[in-house]
Formats: C-alpha cells, structure tokens, sequence
C-alpha cells in the first residue's frame, strides 16, 4: 500500500503547485504586460541502493507563455507598447539588469522613470532621469524627446532612449518578481531593430476562461489522489482484518 500512498501524495504535491501557478496567473490577470506562467509535471526517481521502484512526481514553473497580450490606445505620453517579441530593461530589486514587458511608465518627483511597479527603467546609459520638462513623447525607437521648462515648442531636444532588447538566441527566465533575466547572470544586448508604439499599454496575455478550466481540473485531480487514498486505507484494514481471523 506504501507505494499506492506514495504515488498519491507525489501528485497532490504536484496539483498544489499547479493550483498555485493558476492562482497567480489568474491574479495578475489585469496586469499590464503580464506573461502567463506555465507549469508541467514530470516523473522523477527515487534513487537508492536497489532497483527504482519509487516515482514522485516534479510539477514546477517551466516558462512563460510570451504571446501577445492585447493593446490598449491610452493617449499618455508615458506609455508604451514593445511591438514584437522585445522587452523593456529595467533595474531589478538587487540592482541587476531585468526585462519586462511592463509599459505604463511613470516618473517620480525625482525625476527618475519607473514602470507602474517601481522598477527604475534604463536607458543608453543606465537608469534614466528626466529634467523638468512642458511635454514629454517617446517615439517609435524608444528615443524620449521633452520640451524643458520654458522651452521652445518646435525645438524638442532627445534626452534618452529606452533599451530595448530582444530575448532571440538567448536563454531567459522569469522570476518570483514577475521580471526576465538572462539565465546565466548575463544582459541582453539592445536590439537595434526594437520598437514601441507610444500611447499605447500592453496588458495581460491571460485567458481567464481557460485558468479557471485549469483550476477546476487541478482541483479535481486532487479529490481523485484523495480517493485513492482513502482506498488504499481501505484495503489495508481489510488485510488487517483477515489477519486477525482465527486460524
């Protein structure tokens, strides 16, 4: 019966991490630029001095599902859309180098440009810091052009450019943070080819009908392993009983 118990558990462990990667997708479903997470589950052996006769089963966070959310027309000058499969570089918590797809930028009263989750943004040359400015627009290559205070409005002068960097031949991964870094420590070099489409935000790609599919079978996968081992109990007090008959 340990071996019916055993394969049982393995695959409630297994459905709580998928159930918990649904969760989050379904959380973040309003969220800008947001990449549905994808979850599998694979067979992994117990390895020992005898024969493999153990099989747990391994659910984890494979990738991410980087489709194409859909684009909303804003009208703010701040937003952006990565056209393509480019991303945006930002600075991560520890002060690394990050990729999003996060466009709905903000500048704080510093002056430094953010996306709406706090993370600084970067640009040719590194964590970009606007003057005061009138006007502010950001074109089709990320280049930022701003009026200054008191400027003259047909003359805007190009203080930065946002990097943009595109993940082709390279390998990335998503963090707890929501944001891509490149799996072996490294930066992406910026795509000279890399565009956006200002006024714009990309939202979540999502598709809340299907997670919650998704969550239903997760949830019944888990009353089906709690079945089994309720049979399994059944089965051993049976043996148990017959045990006890007298001879």
């Amino acid at each position: 019966m340990d071996r019916l118990v055993n394969t049982a558990l393995t695959a409630m462990r297994g459905a709580m991490a998928r159930q918990t990667a649904i969760a989050n997708n379904l959380a973040n479903a309003n969220t800008v630029g947001f990449r549905a997470e994808i979850a599998n589950a694979t067979s992994q052996w117990l390895n020992g001095e005898t024969y493999n006769t153990r099989a747990q089963q391994a659910e984890q966070v494979l990738g991410a599902d980087m489709g194409q959310g859909a684009v909303t027309q804003t009208g703010n000058p701040l937003d952006v859309a990565v056209n393509g499969d480019g991303l945006l570089t930002v600075q991560g918590p520890e002060g690394d180098e990050a990729y999003t797809r996060r466009g709905d930028l903000k500048v704080n009263d510093s002056g430094l440009l953010t996306t709406g989750d706090g993370y600084a943004v970067i640009g040719e040359g590194g964590p970009i810091t606007l003057p005061p400015y009138d006007s502010l627009s950001i074109g089709n290559d990320g280049g930022i052009w701003i009026i200054p205070q008191g400027g003259d409005s047909a003359q805007p002068q190009r203080v930065d450019g946002l990097k943009i960097v595109s993940p082709k031949g390279s390998s990335i991964a998503k963090g707890a943070d929501n944001l891509f870094r490149e799996t072996n420590g490294g930066a992406l070099p910026q795509d000279p080819l890399g565009s956006v489409t200002g006024g714009a935000i990309e939202g979540s790609n999502v598709n809340a009908t299907q997670a919650l599919v998704q969550m239903i079978e997760a949830s019944r996968s888990w009353e089906t392993q709690i079945k089994m081992i309720n049979t399994a109990k059944e089965i051993d007090d049976g043996g148990a009983s017959l045990m006890r008959l007298d001879s």
